[in-house]
């Protein structure tokens, strides 16, 4: 076999098993699925599964790591933008995985992937304050904001992480970049009160 068709065939596989476990997850919840039905409905091997990955958790993991690796690799942090290219790459990435989302956001989804989704905005959230260089300076919209420890990154991810659940929940009334311009004057707001602070 070349390895294009073996390329060919782990991508096959693992569009499978992503549209399998978004399946079973809006029929039930996704810490009662086994990797048994997973597979059985992506129609993989068991061996073939465990070939690339550990566990469900780990698929998940993978399928979020990769989304969100190529958002962030592809526009970096906080930029000084309105709306932020990153915040709007993100709601993107959200509406084409919107069905994966609204799975593992909802109330048939994991706690453990909502708090994977706050962590990976958390960090994001942080980088903002490494964002104002001299070539960026500071401006109304995004002041030079300093955060002493993680309050403000964790309140304001979680903030968007219910943004997140709330626009897919109500069908995706907004477009990817509206929601981004939305939640980011909020964010805007929060990083302008917190410029306050002693």
């Amino acid at each position: 076999m070349t390895q294009q068709a073996g390329g060919l065939r782990v991508r096959r596989m693992r569009t499978l098993l992503r549209e399998a476990l978004i399946e079973l997850v809006e029929e039930r919840n996704f810490e009662a699925l086994t990797v048994g039905e997973i597979t059985e409905r992506a129609m993989v091997s068991r061996a073939a599964f465990y070939r690339h990955y550990q566990d469900k958790h780990d698929l998940v993991e993978q399928i979020f790591d990769e989304a969100v690796g190529s958002v962030l690799g592809t526009f970096g942090a906080w930029g000084s933008e309105q709306p932020p290219a990153v915040m709007v790459a993100f709601f993107h990435h959200i509406a084409q995985y919107n069905r994966l989302y609204r799975a593992l956001l909802g109330r048939n989804g994991s706690p453990w992937f909502v708090r994977k989704v706050h962590a990976a905005l958390t960090e994001l959230v942080t980088a903002h304050e490494f964002r104002h260089t001299p070539a960026r300076l500071p401006s109304a919209d995004w002041p030079a904001v300093t955060f002493a420890d993680t309050f403000v990154p964790e309140v304001v991810s979680a903030m968007l992480v219910e943004a997140i659940s709330w626009w897919l929940e109500q069908g995706r009334p907004y477009t990817p970049t509206e929601m981004a311009t939305r939640c980011a004057r909020l964010v805007s707001a929060c990083f302008k009160e917190v410029s306050t602070w002693a």
